[in-house]
This record gives structure tokens, sequence and C-alpha cells, in this order.
């Protein structure tokens, strides 16, 4: 199916993606803009996988001011090569990130990175909240796993909504750059600080 320049053009401007790709994924869905994000989705965690064993040594440190000096946020990102890292994509994408953790205030970039006893502690509150309104016990595990899967999704940058377009992940977003510069791009750490806060 032959796809107009038009609908190329709003799937790229949807997902950041490039003109050939946009082009191939409308052609391999008959025009079916869903489909094809979906399409691209895919290729784009395909791509962060085959580079996920390539070094990320270059990037930027990012910094983000917010509410007059009220908070602040470094965040150090990484990719592969220089050139990357200057890109309009990369450079935005750190921007973005900066805004998302003085935005959230997440506990750290991954699951795994929250310390193990604020874990513990939600899990006993939630347990508690559960017996305590009188829920049978053998869906209180149930319940206390829905609770958890969304206190990371809050608590976690990468598993949180991206503040700029609520209906992909951090990671996904992390993942569309990836397609895009086509090298392995790295949220190595951050810090934010917040006025008046020990």
């Amino acid at each position: 199916m032959a796809v107009s320049l038009e609908l190329v053009k709003e799937l790229r401007a949807k997902t950041n993606a490039g003109m050939m790709d946009c082009k191939r994924a409308l052609e391999e869905t008959n025009g079916d803009i869903e489909k094809a994000i979906d399409i691209l989705r895919q290729k784009g965690l395909a791509t962060a996988l085959k580079r996920a064993g390539k070094e990320a040594k270059e990037g930027v440190v990012q910094a983000y001011i917010h509410g007059g000096g009220r908070i602040g946020v470094l965040v150090e990102i990484n990719c592969e090569t220089d050139f990357a890292a200057r890109s309009d994509a990369f450079q935005e994408f750190a921007k973005n990130i900066a805004m998302q953790i003085a935005a959230t205030n997440p506990l750290g970039i991954e699951k795994e990175d929250i310390p193990q006893e604020i874990v513990e502690r939600e899990k006993a509150i939630y347990e508690a909240q559960a017996r305590e309104s009188g829920k049978p016990e053998h869906i209180i595990d149930k319940i206390v796993e829905g609770k958890l899967k969304k206190f990371y999704s809050e608590a976690a940058l990468m598993e949180q909504a991206f503040i700029r377009d609520t209906d992909k992940t951090v990671r996904d977003y992390l993942n569309e750059l990836v397609a895009q510069i086509g090298e392995k791009v790295i949220i190595r750490r951050f810090t934010r600080y917040q006025l008046g806060e020990e």
C-alpha cells in the first residue's frame, strides 16, 4: 500500500522515529497509525536490547532548577558517543528527565534501587490495611502485590508515567530515544534537592 507523506509525518510527530522507519511501519500495517506505533515501539525495544552490551561513557550532567530555586536536580545520562550526546534528541531527553525527577521525586532509577527497608515497610502497611478492611486471608497477597506495583510505578523513575505523555513510561521514552539515535542510553544517577529538606 502507498502511504501518504502526511501520514508518515503524523506518525513521526507521535513517535520521533525516522521517516523511513515510519514509512515502513505504515506500509506494514496498511496505514493503521496505532498498529504502526506498536511496531515502532517493539523495534525500539529490540534496538535497546541489541545495544545493551555496549559501553556508554559519553553523555551529559543535566541541571534543572524549579519553583524559583526551591527544587534542584542534577542527573547524569550516558550514551556511547559524544556526537549522540550533542544531538537535539538526547539534549531534550536529558532536560525532560531532569524535569521528571523534579516533579515526581523518585526513590530510585529502577525498582531494585529502592531501599529494601522502604519496600518492606510499604508491604507491611498494605497487609495491615487489607486485614483491617476485612479482606479474606487468601486474597491479601494479591492485594499487596497490586499495591506494590502501583508503589513502584510512582517510586521508580523508569516505571513512572512520563509527565509529558502519560500514555508511556519513562522506560518507553528511553527506548524511543535508543531507537532514534541508535545508541545505548543509561540514566546513571541523580540527586534532587528541595529547599529546607533534611
